[in-house]
């Protein structure tokens, strides 16, 4: 009973843990030297935007870091903290993988541009932004630092978000599917998409 009020009621497995709140981290504190690639390849950073579900986010995380993700930066406004169950849904990812957010999420990825990283957006229904070409996944090619953006549950990314890609990436769907279904979950969404990029790199041995 102690355990279960500590736990205010959630699943704990027989232990509780006191431990102080994990914050966001600056920005200013991401461009160190290890920001570049693992294994000589270009850096991947993944940027969410105004992901609201603790669980999604804790599920991103987890695929982010399993999959090489260099960098995770969050929008702060209108954006899900990092509680403690971001961090169970993490499976404790959220404990040693930083997270970074922003309050101009425009203004950094338009800065990340001028850079000369590859912005990219992604989105379930990708085909109404003027001038911003849209692609399949497969046919992806990374070949220079790239900035995933992956937007919220509800709406995807912002159009203001969606004039600062490059490019959108797209799941094609393996059927004709129902007008009330579709597209993924987020975090599934993710995963598929970080997968494919990170997949076609070491396939073509660039």
């Amino acid at each position: 009973r102690e355990l279960d009020a500590l736990s205010r009621g959630r699943p704990h497995q027989g232990v509780c843990l006191e431990a102080a709140p994990l914050p966001f981290r600056s920005l200013r504190d991401a461009e160190e030297p290890r920001a570049a690639g693992s294994g000589g390849r270009q850096p991947l950073w993944l940027v969410l935007e105004r992901i609201q579900d603790p669980m999604n986010l804790g599920a991103l995380l987890r695929s982010a870091y399993f999959l090489g993700v260099d960098r995770v930066v969050a929008s702060r406004r209108n954006s899900c903290p990092l509680t403690p169950t971001v961090s169970k849904a993490s499976a404790g990812v959220m404990e040693v993988f930083h997270v970074y957010s922003t309050d101009d999420l425009q203004g950094f990825l338009k800065a990340k541009s001028a850079e000369g990283w590859e912005v990219v957006g992604t989105g379930s229904r990708p085909g109404n932004v003027e001038d911003v070409p849209v692609i399949s996944c497969s046919e992806f090619r990374w070949d220079k630092p790239l900035i995933v953006v992956i937007g919220s549950e509800g709406e995807g990314l912002s159009l203001e978000t969606q004039l600062q890609c490059q490019r959108m990436l797209a799941i094609p769907p393996g059927r004709a599917l129902h007008p009330g279904i579709d597209s993924l979950n987020v975090s599934v969404a993710a995963g598929i998409l970080l997968h494919s990029i990170c997949s076609q790199k070491r396939r073509h041995g660039d």
